[in-house]
């Protein structure tokens, strides 16, 4: 039997022994929407970025997300896919509702992942929550976010998703993190981003932190549906943790096949544990 079908069968085998499952479902969105017949392909320009921002600390744990929008800012993205992100969750953010204060501070549309739902600190205060988020230049028509499988007492993880209108352009826009202890963990994860995603996606950037360098069984199930923006378009490692002598690639920008890929470049910045990473591509616009 090929490697490839042994690994899908294990991949499913393991999904359909999962109890903990995802407490949303995705929706069809018009970033899978068929074009007219006859319709002229034209082109829009996006630069769109990953960020795990460790809860707004650098590598030295001190918190700073003025670091964190300052680096954002600098790299001139249109839309980015943050990791790590505190919103009301403890002392160590000071109870900060980061993903809305990195919003206002770059005058960006969000929207926020709850991985981690906890109940307040004290009667009255706001949900402790961790996840993801997503900030965006351009309007955001709906989103989603669907927890993944996990095993045992992992920590639960979630794919966001955002459905953009980039100047008339449907585009989905979806961000995640991995399990970073459990390589078949992170395998049924991928799997199941396929599946919620599609085998043949069209109009679509996933970004996130994977935890898994090129080339692993849970990297190859998502990059044999999306390229792999460094892959195309990179130059050098691409290294982007640990932040201040990275060593491996985990943090990535893939796109579905019919998304051209010009440029990608990993920011050098101490901002958080991780450098973030962003890629220039073009999405077709179809007009009659």
């Amino acid at each position: 039997m090929p490697q490839r079908t042994k690994r899908w069968g294990r991949v499913l085998a393991l999904t359909g022994m999962l109890v903990s499952m995802a407490a949303a479902t995705l929706t069809p969105t018009a970033a899978n929407a068929s074009d007219k017949p006859g319709d002229v392909a034209r082109e829009v320009s996006l630069r769109v970025a990953t960020f795990n921002i460790h809860h707004g600390a650098g590598p030295d744990d001190v918190l700073d997300l003025e670091h964190v929008a300052k680096v954002i800012e600098t790299m001139r993205a249109d839309v980015v896919g943050l990791q790590e992100v505190d919103r009301h969750w403890g002392e160590r953010s000071d109870f900060v509702d980061q993903a809305a204060w990195l919003a206002d501070r770059l005058d960006m549309r969000v929207v926020y992942g709850a991985n981690l739902d906890l109940d307040p600190a004290e009667p009255g205060q706001e949900r402790r929550q961790y996840g993801t988020a997503i900030l965006s230049r351009y309007p955001i028509t709906s989103w989603s976010n669907t927890y993944l499988p996990k095993f045992d007492d992992h920590e639960q993880r979630g794919l966001l998703v955002a459905n953009l209108r980039v100047r008339g352009v449907p585009v989905r826009f979806a961000n995640t993190h991995l399990q970073h202890n459990d390589n078949l963990e992170r395998e049924v994860q991928a799997a199941k981003i396929v599946e919620l995603l599609g085998d043949n996606p069209t109009r679509t950037i996933l970004t996130g932190d994977l935890n898994a360098v090129p080339g692993t069984p849970e990297i190859s199930i998502l990059t044999d549906v999306f390229n792999d923006t460094w892959e195309l378009a990179g130059e050098g490692d691409g290294y982007t943790y640990p932040a201040e002598n990275p060593d491996r690639r985990i943090d990535y920008v893939l796109t579905s096949r019919d998304i051209d890929v010009h440029h990608a470049e990993v920011v050098n910045a101490d901002a958080s544990d991780h450098r973030p990473y962003f890629a220039d591509i073009t999405i077709k616009r179809f007009v009659k």
